[in-house]
């Protein structure tokens, strides 16, 4: 698995929802290229940012998985 994948965790999606799978895969590529920003970059600053959005792309998936999986 890719650094994405496992950050999102893509392999969780107990009720096999095709909404939940198509979101964290989205969201584990926008990581995955975050990621080789941050490895590559020269900057502590860039490598800062790249940390940054990140765990707010983590934490923008979950709130999209949550929306897609809410039931009243």
């Amino acid at each position: 698995m890719t650094y994405g994948e496992k950050a999102v965790g893509l392999t969780f999606n107990p009720s096999g929802n095709q909404d939940v799978e198509e979101i964290k895969f989205a969201y584990a590529k926008i990581i995955n290229r975050l990621d080789a920003l941050r490895n590559k970059a020269a900057s502590p600053e860039v490598q800062r940012m790249a940390e940054v959005a990140i765990t707010e792309a983590q934490t923008a998936q979950m709130w999209a998985v949550k929306a897609v999986t809410w039931k009243d």
